[in-house]
């Protein structure tokens, strides 16, 4: 059974960057899953914030294209979120999903980013 964990997330400050990763363990087929990233800020729903497909083709919320960059690596079986010219709102927990093309999906269980001065 396939295990999604994220990293790297922490405090930054306004304007600044950071990397999120999203490691697959446990599973098979990496290759094939649909990955996406969300987020969850206090008080408010999870949004989706980017998707990369098994073909590499991304997709990316409107409030985050142009800063937040989606990528993936089949060889080490991760998914990264690069976040820059982050800002207070982007603070909230991010996670990261899979989708096989069957529709079976898992989440991991989040990486808090926040961004303050």
């Amino acid at each position: 059974q396939v295990q999604f964990v994220e990293s790297g997330g922490g405090l930054v400050q306004p304007g600044g960057s950071l990397r999120l990763s999203c490691l697959a363990s446990g599973g098979a087929f990496f290759k094939l899953y649909v990955m996406d990233w969300y987020r969850q800020a206090p008080g408010k729903q999870r949004e989706l914030v980017a998707s990369i497909t098994s073909s590499g083709s991304t997709n990316y919320g409107d409030s985050v294209k142009g800063r937040f960059t989606i990528s993936r690596d089949n060889f080490k079986n991760t998914v990264y979120l690069q976040l820059n010219s982050v800002k207070p709102e982007d603070t909230a927990v991010y996670y990261c999903k899979g989708t096989l093309p069957t529709g079976w999906n898992a989440w991991g269980q989040g990486t808090q980013v926040t961004v303050s001065s």
